[in-house]
Protein backbone atom coordinates (compact mmCIF):
# COMPACT_ATOMS: atom_id res chain seq x y z
CA UNK A 1 0.00 0.00 0.00
CA UNK A 2 2.74 2.47 1.00
CA UNK A 3 4.87 1.31 -1.91
CA UNK A 4 2.02 2.12 -4.32
CA UNK A 5 1.65 5.59 -2.79
CA UNK A 6 5.36 6.36 -3.22
CA UNK A 7 5.28 4.98 -6.74
CA UNK A 8 2.30 7.22 -7.60
CA UNK A 9 4.09 10.23 -6.10
CA UNK A 10 7.56 9.83 -7.56
CA UNK A 11 7.61 7.41 -10.51
CA UNK A 12 7.07 9.13 -13.85
CA UNK A 13 4.03 8.05 -15.85
CA UNK A 14 5.64 9.08 -19.16
CA UNK A 15 9.23 8.95 -20.44
CA UNK A 16 11.55 11.73 -19.20
CA UNK A 17 12.19 13.14 -22.70
CA UNK A 18 8.45 13.46 -23.29
CA UNK A 19 8.12 15.13 -19.88
CA UNK A 20 10.66 17.76 -20.98
CA UNK A 21 9.38 18.24 -24.55
CA UNK A 22 5.72 18.78 -23.61
CA UNK A 23 6.24 22.02 -21.62
CA UNK A 24 8.65 23.36 -24.26
CA UNK A 25 6.07 22.90 -27.02
CA UNK A 26 3.26 24.40 -24.91
CA UNK A 27 5.53 27.33 -23.96
CA UNK A 28 6.31 28.06 -27.62
CA UNK A 29 2.62 27.85 -28.53
CA UNK A 30 1.59 30.22 -25.72
CA UNK A 31 4.31 32.78 -26.55
CA UNK A 32 3.20 32.84 -30.19
CA UNK A 33 -0.50 32.81 -29.29
CA UNK A 34 -0.23 35.65 -26.79
CA UNK A 35 1.87 37.67 -29.25
CA UNK A 36 -0.80 37.26 -31.92
CA UNK A 37 -3.55 38.10 -29.41
CA UNK A 38 -2.01 41.52 -28.82
CA UNK A 39 -0.50 43.57 -26.02
CA UNK A 40 -3.84 44.00 -24.31
CA UNK A 41 -3.84 40.37 -23.16
CA UNK A 42 -0.68 41.03 -21.17
CA UNK A 43 -1.63 43.98 -19.00
CA UNK A 44 -4.95 45.71 -19.55
CA UNK A 45 -7.08 42.80 -18.41
CA UNK A 46 -10.82 43.11 -18.27
CA UNK A 47 -12.88 40.27 -16.72
CA UNK A 48 -13.22 38.51 -20.10
CA UNK A 49 -9.44 38.53 -20.70
CA UNK A 50 -8.85 37.16 -17.20
CA UNK A 51 -11.31 34.32 -17.80
CA UNK A 52 -9.56 33.48 -21.08
CA UNK A 53 -6.12 33.40 -19.43
CA UNK A 54 -7.34 31.25 -16.52
CA UNK A 55 -9.13 28.86 -18.86
CA UNK A 56 -6.09 28.75 -21.13
CA UNK A 57 -3.86 27.66 -18.26
CA UNK A 58 -6.28 24.89 -17.36
CA UNK A 59 -6.60 23.85 -21.00
CA UNK A 60 -2.87 23.41 -21.56
CA UNK A 61 -2.29 21.69 -18.22
CA UNK A 62 -3.00 18.23 -19.62
CA UNK A 63 -0.81 18.94 -22.63
CA UNK A 64 2.06 19.65 -20.25
CA UNK A 65 1.62 16.77 -17.80
CA UNK A 66 0.28 14.10 -20.16
CA UNK A 67 -0.74 10.89 -18.36
CA UNK A 68 1.48 11.70 -15.41
CA UNK A 69 0.21 13.04 -12.10
CA UNK A 70 3.37 12.31 -10.10
CA UNK A 71 5.09 14.97 -8.03
CA UNK A 72 8.32 14.20 -9.86
CA UNK A 73 6.61 14.78 -13.20
CA UNK A 74 5.19 18.10 -12.02
CA UNK A 75 8.57 19.23 -10.72
CA UNK A 76 10.26 18.25 -14.00
CA UNK A 77 7.62 20.11 -16.06
CA UNK A 78 7.78 23.22 -13.88
CA UNK A 79 11.58 23.19 -13.91
CA UNK A 80 11.57 22.84 -17.70
CA UNK A 81 9.21 25.82 -18.05
CA UNK A 82 11.33 27.98 -15.74
CA UNK A 83 14.58 27.05 -17.49
CA UNK A 84 13.15 27.60 -20.98
CA UNK A 85 11.77 30.99 -19.93
CA UNK A 86 15.09 32.02 -18.37
CA UNK A 87 16.94 30.97 -21.53
CA UNK A 88 14.48 32.79 -23.83
CA UNK A 89 14.69 36.00 -21.77
CA UNK A 90 18.49 35.93 -21.80
CA UNK A 91 18.61 35.09 -25.51
CA UNK A 92 16.21 37.91 -26.44
CA UNK A 93 18.17 40.34 -24.28
CA UNK A 94 21.15 39.94 -26.59
CA UNK A 95 19.11 39.87 -29.82
CA UNK A 96 17.19 43.14 -29.99
CA UNK A 97 15.64 42.60 -33.42
CA UNK A 98 14.26 39.22 -32.46
CA UNK A 99 13.05 40.65 -29.15
CA UNK A 100 11.09 43.34 -31.01
CA UNK A 101 9.63 40.68 -33.30
CA UNK A 102 8.48 38.60 -30.32
CA UNK A 103 7.34 41.46 -28.08
CA UNK A 104 6.24 43.94 -30.73
CA UNK A 105 6.77 47.68 -30.99
CA UNK A 106 5.28 50.42 -28.82
CA UNK A 107 2.00 51.89 -30.07
CA UNK A 108 1.29 55.64 -29.83
CA UNK A 109 -2.23 56.05 -28.40
CA UNK A 110 -2.11 59.83 -27.77
CA UNK A 111 0.31 62.16 -29.53
CA UNK A 112 0.47 65.91 -28.80
CA UNK A 113 -2.88 65.63 -27.00
CA UNK A 114 -4.58 63.97 -30.01
CA UNK A 115 -6.12 60.57 -29.34
CA UNK A 116 -5.41 58.07 -32.12
CA UNK A 117 -8.73 56.25 -32.40
CA UNK A 118 -7.34 53.87 -35.04
CA UNK A 119 -4.59 52.74 -32.62
CA UNK A 120 -7.17 52.20 -29.86
CA UNK A 121 -9.27 50.09 -32.24
CA UNK A 122 -6.23 48.09 -33.37
CA UNK A 123 -5.29 47.32 -29.76
CA UNK A 124 -8.94 46.84 -28.68
CA UNK A 125 -8.70 49.49 -25.97
CA UNK A 126 -11.79 51.60 -25.29
CA UNK A 127 -11.64 55.25 -24.32
CA UNK A 128 -13.01 54.30 -20.90
CA UNK A 129 -10.15 51.80 -20.39
CA UNK A 130 -7.63 54.44 -21.48
CA UNK A 131 -9.14 56.95 -19.04
CA UNK A 132 -9.08 54.37 -16.23
CA UNK A 133 -5.40 53.68 -16.90
CA UNK A 134 -4.71 57.44 -16.86
CA UNK A 135 -6.57 57.81 -13.55
CA UNK A 136 -4.39 55.07 -12.03
CA UNK A 137 -1.36 57.19 -12.90
CA UNK A 138 -2.79 60.36 -11.34
CA UNK A 139 -4.35 62.14 -14.32
CA UNK A 140 -7.84 63.59 -13.85
CA UNK A 141 -8.66 63.44 -17.55
CA UNK A 142 -7.16 62.66 -20.94
CA UNK A 143 -6.97 66.44 -21.57
CA UNK A 144 -3.96 66.55 -19.22
CA UNK A 145 -2.01 64.08 -21.37
CA UNK A 146 0.40 65.05 -24.12
CA UNK A 147 1.47 61.52 -25.02
CA UNK A 148 0.36 57.97 -24.20
CA UNK A 149 2.26 54.91 -25.39
CA UNK A 150 1.18 51.29 -25.18
CA UNK A 151 4.45 49.53 -24.37
CA UNK A 152 5.30 46.06 -25.78
CA UNK A 153 4.71 44.50 -22.34
CA UNK A 154 1.16 45.87 -22.25
CA UNK A 155 1.69 48.80 -19.84
CA UNK A 156 0.55 52.26 -20.88
CA UNK A 157 2.98 55.13 -20.27
CA UNK A 158 1.44 58.60 -19.91
CA UNK A 159 3.28 61.91 -20.25
CA UNK A 160 1.69 65.13 -19.02
CA UNK A 161 1.19 68.19 -21.14
CA UNK A 162 3.74 70.86 -20.43
CA UNK A 163 2.30 74.35 -19.99
CA UNK A 164 3.06 76.83 -22.75
CA UNK A 165 5.28 79.86 -22.17
CA UNK A 166 2.21 82.13 -22.41
CA UNK A 167 0.29 80.18 -19.76
CA UNK A 168 3.34 80.20 -17.46
CA UNK A 169 3.60 84.00 -17.86
CA UNK A 170 -0.14 84.35 -17.27
CA UNK A 171 0.07 82.26 -14.07
CA UNK A 172 3.07 84.29 -12.87
CA UNK A 173 1.21 87.58 -13.52
CA UNK A 174 -1.85 86.34 -11.63
CA UNK A 175 0.32 85.28 -8.69
CA UNK A 176 2.03 88.69 -8.67
CA UNK A 177 -1.35 90.46 -8.85
CA UNK A 178 -2.56 88.41 -5.88
CA UNK A 179 0.53 89.46 -3.93
CA UNK A 180 -0.02 93.12 -4.81
CA UNK A 181 -3.68 92.90 -3.83
CA UNK A 182 -2.71 91.42 -0.47
CA UNK A 183 -0.18 94.22 0.06
CA UNK A 184 -2.78 96.88 -0.79
CA UNK A 185 -5.24 95.35 1.66
CA UNK A 186 -2.52 95.24 4.33
CA UNK A 187 -1.65 98.91 3.73
CA UNK A 188 -5.31 100.03 4.01
CA UNK A 189 -5.76 98.33 7.35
Amino acid sequence: MQTQMFQDLFVLGVPLLEKILRPILVYAFLVIGLRLAGKRELAQLNPFDLVVLLTLSNTVQNAIIGNDNSVSGGVISATTLLLVNAWVVRFLYTHERLDRLVEGDPEMLIDHGVIHEDALRRELITRAELEAAAHKQGFASLDEIDCAILEPGGAISFFARKPSVDSLRHDALLARMDQLSAQVVALRS
